[in-house]
């Protein structure tokens, strides 16, 4: 069974970091273009950034460039997203899924930044 499980999440204040995890199961980082979501209270779930299966091509949403790296670990099988510099509108439940999102969505792990 193909399962990818989100962690990681917490409290932060605003300009600090956190570094997301996502665990994979029955399932290759390589061979899928992979993804991170996120979904802020009241609103729509969101493509956080993308990366492809084929050559490792990443594209971010224009609001986290340069804040948000996505990156992974093929020998642990899993899948990274370090977020420095956050911001309170970061504050969200964050998903990692395939990219169009073909897998069950997980519970996701919630990100909060506030002072």
């Amino acid at each position: 069974e193909v399962q990818l499980q989100a962690s990681g999440g917490g409290l932060v204040q605003p300009g600090g970091s956190l570094r997301l995890s996502c665990a994979a199961s029955g399932f290759s980082f390589d061979d899928y273009a992979i993804g991170w979501f996120r979904q802020a209270p009241g609103k729509e779930r969101e493509g956080v950034v993308c990366r492809s299966g084929d050559n490792g091509d990443t594209h971010y949403t224009d609001s986290v460039k340069g804040r948000l790296t996505i990156s992974i670990d093929n020998v642990h099988n899993t899948m990274y997203l370090q977020m420095n510099s956050l911001k309170p509108e970061d504050t969200a439940v964050y998903y990692c899924n395939t990219s169009p999102a073909l897998l069950i969505w997980g519970q996701g792990t919630l990100v909060t930044v506030s002072s």
